[in-house]
């Protein structure tokens, strides 16, 4: 297949990178947990929390109809620490509960138990992990989002010249490193280090996968750049960097992310 319209590549290409981030978002590990639930003959859908940027404690909100009462077990993520539990409040027509603030990176394990009519229920089932942060400037946030997206559509239409009818594979993949080198090498520490106070926590300090797999994404750029220059066949050199890319980028973002190890 050779298409002769660039304009359709780069649609394609824009298509697949918004489904690509669309799915990190929904699929992360500090994307908020939704589900519903019946409890005394009542639909109850929830929302609970599992990031908390920021200074203060991490406010759990339910909505719950009058009658329903709560409460939030919690304790330190990955200790021995026993279970704290808070009485939920009632504002409105929801029950609130607060977690309390935790150093950047430190987790904690929570679990919601609603109550109405001789029922209980625990939200979501099993207990629910929330990661807190520091906060990030908006602007230096906002300009890595956008760097990485830019990124990835490069990368993404880098990968769909092979099919193209002239291809023209250098400036694409020169600006694919570009943008990997500027939003994930630059701006990517820099927002870790807002977050979470260290500005590199992948290989070979840690085993932070958002850092790992934006450092094999440039590893496999700058092969790619090689195979422009040096391979009779550069396609496949680039083609095999974008595929390379869109994998790693497809694990959901903040998975084996930065932690806190608690004292025992």
């Amino acid at each position: 297949m050779v298409v002769r319209k660039p304009v359709a590549l780069w649609i394609l290409a824009f298509l697949v990178t918004a489904a690509s981030a669309v799915y990190q978002r929904l699929t992360g590990p500090t994307y908020p947990l939704r589900g519903s639930t019946v409890l005394d003959g009542q639909r109850i859908q929830f929302r609970l929390i599992r990031s908390h940027a920021g200074t203060g404690d991490a406010v759990v909100r339910v909505p719950a109809p009058n009658g329903v009462t709560g409460s939030v077990a919690w304790k330190r993520h990955k200790t021995r620490d026993a279970w704290s539990y808070v009485e939920m409040r009632r504002e409105g027509a929801e029950l609130t509960a607060a977690l309390p603030h935790q150093p950047p990176a430190g987790k904690l394990d929570y679990r919601v138990v609603l109550s109405a009519g001789g029922e209980r229920v625990s939200l979501g089932g099993a207990p629910v992990t929330i990661r807190f942060r520091g906060d990030v400037p908006a602007a230096v946030l906002i300009v890595h989002v956008i760097t990485m997206f830019a990124a990835m559509l490069t990368s993404t239409r880098a990968g769909l010249e092979f099919w193209s009818a002239a291809p023209r594979y250098l400036p694409l993949v020169l600006w694919t490193i570009g943008l990997l080198f500027l939003g994930g090498l630059i701006l990517g520490p820099v927002v870790q280090k807002y977050a979470f106070g260290e500005y590199w926590t992948g290989w070979p300090f840690g085993s932070d996968l958002t850092d790992n797999k934006t450092a094999a994404a440039f590893l496999a750029w700058l092969a790619a750049f090689y195979g422009v220059k040096r391979s009779s066949h550069p396609g496949r050199w680039v083609l095999a960097a974008a595929l390379a890319t869109w994998i790693v980028f497809a694990i959901p973002h903040s998975m084996f992310g930065s932690e806190l190890k608690y004292e025992q």
